[in-house]
Order: structure tokens, then C-alpha cells, then sequence
């Protein structure tokens, strides 16, 4: 079970995590140093069918639900519910374009525009968009139990234009802009 950490570079925050393959899926919790909690569950094709995010103030929780995402955000006790079709949630952490990745499935050069609701800041506030993704390469790196590919992926913010490249072996996330992984206590699951 990989576990380890993450450094949020714009702010200086690490973020512990541990994930797991489950018998229908996969599993990432996590606790960075400011508080906010993760807690992402997807089943067997990568969809993220529960989602729990917690900062200091507010909370999501939430899912995919067919063709939609719903979720609950409050402050406190109540919440509101909010729905949006789109295939999955975005988010700081790197747990989120680790399941999106992985639920793409897209062959060497293939490229998918996604519809995603991004959480951002510590309110969590949710901003519906199109997101292209493109699976531009993979390297095989020697270790000393197997072979390790690395996938990369350009990821592109249709509202923006803007453009960032990520590295995913398995299910760890090793490079992200503003993310760098800084430790890891057991190797990634090899995902098929």
C-alpha cells in the first residue's frame, strides 16, 4: 500500500497520504499539514463514486451518480445539494488527476475532453469545466523488483488555454506543477 508525501509548493503544505486497491476499487485518504482532510473512493473502472473533502470551515461530500455529480457543501451541519453532469471532481490533491487518469484509459497519444467540477481554495468553491487530456507518452524506469512505467499526460484547462504536464506510475501521482512528492514508504500498485 503506497503511502507518503506530497509538498503543496505555493503554500509550503505537505499532504500525507496513503491508497490502496480494494477488491471493487481503489482507495486515497489524506491529511495535509493546514487541516484539509481527502477522502476519495472509486470503483473498478476509476469513477469517483464517493468523495469527501474537509477543510477547517467547509465540507463536500459527494459522488458520481450516472451521468451526473452530485454533492453536499456546507459550512456546518446543513448543506446544499448541488448536481452538474460532468465525469468526476478536480482538486488540490493529487488524488483527483490520479482518477481521472486512470479512469480515462487512454491509449499512448489518445486525447478526451472531460466535463470536471473543481473545488477550489479552502471554501471549496465549485467551478464546472471542459478539461483535455492527452496521454502523450510513457517511459519504463529499471527498480529493483520490476520494471516502472510512467505515464505522461498533458492536461489543458479549455476555459484558460492553460497547459501543465503530469507523471502518474500506478496510482502515485510523481510530478505535478506546484506539486512535488517528497517521500514514498512503499512502491505504486502497477495498474494494468
Amino acid at each position: 500500500m503506497p503511502a507518503g508525501t506530497y509538498l503543496h509548493l505555493g503554500e509550503g503544505l505537505e499532504e500525507r497520504f496513503q491508497c490502496a486497491p480494494g477488491p471493487g476499487g481503489w482507495r486515497y485518504v489524506s491529511r495535509r499539514s493546514d487541516g484539509v482532510r481527502v477522502d476519495l473512493v472509486v470503483d473498478a473502472r476509476w469513477r469517483q463514486i464517493r468523495v469527501e473533502v474537509v477543510t477547517p470551515q467547509w465540507w463536500i461530500r459527494g459522488g458520481l451518480t450516472g451521468p451526473e455529480v452530485t454533492w453536499v457543501r456546507a459550512a456546518g451541519e446543513t448543506g446544499t445539494e448541488h448536481g452538474e453532469r460532468a465525469a468526476g471532481f478536480l482538486g488540490d490533491s493529487p488524488a483527483f488527476p490520479i482518477s481521472i487518469a486512470r479512469s480515462l484509459d487512454l491509449a499512448e497519444g489518445g486525447q478526451a475532453d472531460v466535463r470536471l467540477v473543481h473545488l477550489t481554495g479552502v471554501s471549496l468553491s465549485a467551478l464546472t469545466s471542459m478539461w483535455r487530456w492527452r496521454h502523450t507518452g510513457t517511459s519504463i524506469y529499471e527498480t529493483e523488483t520490476a520494471p516502472l512505467p510512467v505515464h505522461e499526460y498533458e492536461v489543458t484547462d479549455l476555459s484558460t488555454g492553460e497547459v501543465s504536464v503530469i507523471h502518474l506510475a500506478g496510482d502515485v501521482l510523481l510530478a505535478a506543477p506546484g506539486i512535488e512528492l517528497t517521500d514514498l514508504e512503499s512502491p505504486p500498485n502497477v495498474l494494468q
